[in-house]
């Protein structure tokens, strides 16, 4: 009996520490992003939540934006341009209705609500779904000088995206330039 509770614990621990070895979900193994050479910061989901948002059609996604402490620092203080060393990353998810969120509210509301604002209130009730991608900024003024000091990246199920997403990265930002090049503002 000992010897088997001893395998037993054995065999957990090995998978643990399997577990720990391999990437998380998302998470590149060190590909660095075409044009930039970006690659996945080490630990960004644990990243301060600077703001979110919700894209309609025909992305439909969720929306969270993350800064490492230069960049939340940066946000805080209101500091324009960002500094070197500011990073921050936006996870999507595509939105899908949210079943327990309605069942719960309509349940709650049919003892008093209309039809017609208790079917609204479902119809815009979501959650995070599958994840779409992750894309990165990163400041440094003077690798990325063409770019407005900003290298950029979009990673797909933890792979670099390829060089015609990359591409339009920095164009797509251009709008913002009296922002720094970033569109996201700070909700704390």
């Amino acid at each position: 009996m000992r010897r088997g509770a001893i395998s037993v614990v054995a065999v957990v621990a090995l998978a643990g520490v399997v577990a720990s070895m391999a990437p998380a979900s998302g998470q590149a193994d060190g590909e660095a992003a075409p044009i930039y050479g970006v690659e996945l910061p080490p630990g960004y989901r644990d990243w301060r939540l600077i703001s979110v948002a919700r894209v309609g059609g025909p992305l439909n996604d969720l929306r969270a934006k993350l800064g490492n402490e230069v960049a939340i620092k940066a946000y805080r203080e209101g500091k324009r341009p960002f500094p070197d060393g500011t990073i921050v990353a936006r996870l999507a998810w595509r939105q899908v209705p949210s079943g327990e969120t309605n069942e719960a509210v309509g349940r709650s509301l049919e003892r008093g609500s209309s039809a017609d604002a208790l079917q609204k209130l479902l119809a815009d009730s979501f959650e995070a779904g599958p994840p779409t991608n992750v894309q990165v900024m990163v400041k440094d003024s003077r690798k990325y000088a063409s770019t407005g000091g900003w290298g950029f990246a979009q990673f797909n199920d933890g792979k670099p995206a390829d060089e015609a997403v990359h591409k339009t990265c920095f164009p797509c930002h251009e709008p913002a330039k009296d922002r720094d090049f970033v569109f996201t503002r700070y909700a704390p």
